[in-house]
C-alpha cells in the first residue's frame, strides 16, 4: 500500500514545475523578443508578450541582406551550411565507428586490442587541443571554405566505436555461427544481423552527434573566411559584435530561434528511439 502525502506530493510539483519555467523562460523570451520591432526591445520594460512582427522579422531574418555593417549571407543560407555539416558530422561518425567497431569485435587480428586501446585513448585529444596540426593539414590539403574542411576532421569519434563494440559484445555468438552455416559472408552478417539489432543504438548516437555537430563554434570559426559558408552558431556571435552598433535584439532574437528548431526537431520525432537506445540492454 502507498501511502498517500498530499504536502509531499504538492511539494514535488511545485519543484517539478519550478525546473521547468527557470529552462522554458529564456527559450520564452526569445519568442516574444522575435516578435517585436528593434524599437520596442529598446524600451524599458522588455515585453513579456508577443508582438505583431514576427513574421516580419522572419521574413527579414531568412531573406535579407543581414543587420546593417555586417557582411552576411541570409539565415537560410547558415542554416543549409549548419545542416549539411552536422549530418556529414554525425553519418561519419557512425559509419566510421560501425566499420571500425566491427573490426575489432569479429576480426582477428595482430594487436586488436591495441589498436582499440589506440582509438580509446584519442577521447583524451578532441580537436581543441590538436587545432592547430588539424587546421595545418586542412589548410594544405585545400580544405579551408569548404563542406569537406567544415565536417572531415570531426568525424573520427572513440566514443561512438566504444558503444558499437560493447553493444556487438551483447550479440550472441549462436549468431554468428548460424550466419555462417548459412553461408553469409562477414558484409552480409554486417549488413543483415548486426545493424538491425543496433538501429536504436544508431539513433540515440545520431542525436547526440547531430546536436554536437550543430554547436560547432570553434572549428568552423577558424576554417571558414568565406562569409557564404558561416554557420548559424558563428553569426550569433558575429551579430552582437556587429560594427559596433547597437544589437538588433529583434533579428537576433529570430536568429537563434530558427537555429534551436533543427536540433529540437530531431529530438522530438526521435525521442522514442533516442530512449530505447540510451536504456536497452538486452538483445
Amino acid at each position: 500500500m502507498i501511502e498517500n502525502r498530499p504536502l509531499l506530493t504538492f511539494l514535488t510539483h511545485a519543484i517539478l514545475l519550478l525546473g521547468v519555467v527557470m529552462i522554458a523562460f529564456p527559450i520564452w523570451i526569445t519568442f516574444v523578443a522575435s516578435t517585436h520591432d528593434e524599437i520596442r526591445m529598446t524600451q524599458v520594460p522588455l515585453p513579456l508578450l508577443p508582438g505583431d512582427q514576427f513574421f516580419v522579422n522572419m521574413k527579414e531574418v531568412l531573406f535579407g541582406d543581414g543587420m546593417p555593417g555586417y557582411a552576411s549571407v541570409p539565415v537560410w543560407r547558415m542554416l543549409l551550411n549548419s545542416l549539411i555539416m552536422a549530418l556529414s558530422i554525425a553519418f561519419g561518425k557512425i559509419a566510421i565507428s560501425l566499420i571500425s567497431a566491427f573490426a575489432i569485435v569479429y576480426f582477428n587480428f595482430p594487436f586488436r586490442m591495441a589498436f582499440f586501446w589506440m582509438i580509446f585513448i584519442t577521447l583524451m585529444l578532441p580537436v581543441e587541443v590538436r587545432i592547430l596540426p588539424t587546421f595545418e593539414v586542412v589548410a594544405s590539403l585545400g580544405m579551408l571554405n569548404s563542406y569537406a574542411g567544415l565536417s572531415i576532421p570531426l568525424i573520427a569519434s572513440a566514443t561512438a566505436t566504444f558503444m558499437f563494440r560493447q553493444v556487438f559484445l551483447t550479440i550472441p555468438d549462436e549468431m554468428l555461427e548460424s550466419a555462417r552455416i548459412d553461408g553469409a559472408g562477414p558484409m552480409r552478417f554486417f549488413w543483415d544481423i548486426l545493424l538491425p539489432l543496433s538501429r536504436t543504438n544508431i539513433a540515440a548516437l545520431f542525436v547526440i552527434l547531430f546536436i554536437y555537430g550543430w554547436n560547432q563554434y570553434l572549428w568552423p570559426l577558424l576554417i571558414t573566411t568565406d562569409t557564404s559558408m558561416t554557420t548559424i552558431v558563428m553569426s550569433i556571435k558575429q551579430m552582437l559584435e556587429s560594427a559596433e552598433q547597437s544589437p538588433q535584439w529583434n533579428i537576433i532574437m529570430m536568429t537563434a530561434l530558427l537555429a534551436m528548431l533543427p536540433p529540437i526537431l530531431v529530438v522530438v520525432f526521435m525521442q522514442k528511439l533516442f530512449v530505447k537506445g540510451l536504456t536497452e540492454t538486452d538483445k
